[in-house]
């Protein structure tokens, strides 16, 4: 079985459920590999992320270049306040 490949600090946009069209930053993968954990530092805080199917997300980005995702690609730890900071700003570029 293939393991999914390492989306951490990917931006995306829920295609699918309750938080269709919301904004996240991916935060992980879960334990078998076969879905995304999901945070935007608010409704879904970093330390309780949503699990989505890779087919229930739209990837948006890898290459954003913000501070705090720069610290989450490199596995340290980071806080909700950062995480709402950098999709605040991934925000503000997608409006330009």
């Amino acid at each position: 079985m293939s393991t999914m490949p390492d989306y951490t600090g990917w931006m995306v946009r829920a295609s699918a459920g309750r938080d269709k069209d919301g904004l996240f930053c991916v935060v992980g993968v879960d334990q078998e590999g076969k879905r995304l954990l999901l945070a935007d530092g608010k409704r879904r805080r970093i330390a309780r992320p949503k699990g989505k199917g890779l087919n229930h997300v739209k990837l948006l980005t890898d290459g954003f270049d913000h501070p705090a995702i720069q610290r989450l690609k490199q596995g340290e730890a980071l806080s909700d306040k950062a995480l709402r900071r950098a999709l605040a700003a991934f925000r503000d570029q997608l409006e330009v």
